[in-house]
C-alpha cells in the first residue's frame, strides 16, 4: 500500500477556493482503480493550511493518478493559490488490521 500526505498553504481568501476544487475532485479520484481513500482536510487552527491525504493499493495506482487529468485539472487551479511550495510525502505501509 502506498500512503500520500500533502500539506499546502494558500491565502485565508483562497481557502474554500482551494478546498471546492478538491471536493470537485474527490468522487472521481475515489473512483480510480487502486485508489482506499481520498480525504482532504482544512486546518480548524490555520485558516490556510489544507492536507491531503491518500491511500492506493500500489504504486502503479498512484502513478496513474498523478498522470490523471483531475491530478491536472487540480494543479492549474490551486498552485496559483499556494502561498508557499507544497510538501508530499509518501510513504510505503503495510495493513496489519482493519478495526470495526
Amino acid at each position: 500500500m502506498l500512503i500520500a500526505i500533502l500539506d499546502f498553504r494558500t491565502a485565508a481568501a483562497d481557502l474554500a477556493a482551494a478546498l471546492a476544487q478538491l471536493d470537485g475532485e474527490s468522487a472521481g479520484v475515489r473512483a480510480m482503480a487502486g485508489n482506499v481513500a481520498f480525504r482532504v482536510y482544512a486546518d480548524r487552527a490555520d485558516g490556510s493550511a489544507i492536507t491531503v491525504v491518500h491511500e492506493w493499493t500500489d504504486e502503479e495506482s498512484f502513478a496513474r493518478y498523478l498522470a490523471s487529468e483531475a491530478f491536472a485539472r487540480s494543479g492549474e487551479v490551486i498552485r496559483p493559490m499556494m502561498t508557499a511550495p507544497p510538501v508530499s510525502r509518501r510513504f510505503h505501509a503495510e495493513l496489519l488490521e482493519t478495526v470495526a
